[in-house]
């Protein structure tokens, strides 16, 4: 490629922990973007002591160097989606809304949020008071969040039990800035799972599918929001790379190869 030539699309800039075990984290958000096809860039926020079992010790990374990972790599090779995960506590959050708008004023690309605040083996991963601060200051930046329903409850105060809950979380979601928020309802009763997509122009889409009796779920949230990332990067609309991204981390799940002794990973690159 010569300088001339701009970069195919599918950069994205991932700001989320790492994962020691490889499951979820920057580590699973990677395998998913390259799968995909796109190319993961990583500002890290913490470092965890973590495997299937569980997360047994978090290091923060300082949020100033949280900042300068991101400036480092939007200034340099720049990004075409940014995705978040976890964030850890309020002076991330800060120094992460700082960055995004610094490079939103001269591109705007898809940002997509993932409100990590539980870890799958129930360890918490954002401190309660950096709840706020996130709605306040990444949800009016983001082009779409991607909370379960533990998340959206924290988030907006509904306690969700219906698709009709769903919907109303979510317009509380675009209320308070989001561009679109996608209610995921993994964590509901039933044979099946419904996630609702509410969009700021007023549609909603359902996708609906059979759940897959397995405890190998682990990372299947951030794989989630980083396929929907990488899609974006890529030139689909919303309601297509939900789609798209929610089948992928599906066959993820339907391979996992079954690795631990508790939440094992999914396959990242399924076939």
């Amino acid at each position: 490629m010569t300088g001339t030539q701009a970069p195919a699309p599918g950069r994205v800039l991932v700001v989320a922990g790492s994962d020691s075990g490889g499951g979820a984290g920057f580590q699973a958000d990677c395998k998913v973007i390259t799968a995909l096809g796109g190319y993961a860039a990583c500002a890290l926020t913490a470092l965890t002591a973590q495997n299937t079992l569980g997360v047994h010790d978090i290091l923060p990374v300082p949020p100033a160097f949280v900042a300068a990972q991101m400036r480092a790599v939007l200034d340099d090779i720049g990004a075409d989606a940014v995705k978040s995960g976890m964030l850890a506590d309020a002076p991330v959050i800060e120094a992460v809304a700082a960055e995004l708008t610094r490079f939103f004023a001269s591109r705007r690309v898809p940002y997509v949020l993932d409100p990590v605040m539980v870890a799958k083996g129930g360890a918490p991963l954002l401190a309660p008071d950096a709840v706020a601060r996130l709605r306040e200051l990444l949800l009016p930046l983001a082009d779409v969040i991607t909370p379960n329903l533990p998340e959206a409850l924290a988030l907006t105060g509904v306690d969700i039990a219906s698709e009709q809950d769903a919907r109303r979380a979510g317009e509380i979601l675009l209320a308070a800035g989001a561009g679109a928020a996608l209610i995921k309802g993994g964590h509901g009763p039933g044979a099946e799972l419904v996630d609702v997509l509410v969009c700021a122009d007023g549609t909603v889409a359902r996708f609906a599918a059979s759940r897959i009796d397995t405890p190998h779920t682990h990372g299947t949230g951030c794989s989630l929001a980083s396929a929907i990332a990488v899609l974006l990067a890529q030139g689909l609309d919303l309601p297509e790379a939900v789609g798209q991204a929610l089948a992928h981390v599906r066959r993820g799940i339907e391979q996992a190869p079954g690795f631990g002794a508790g939440h094992g990973p999914i396959e990242y690159n399924p076939r």
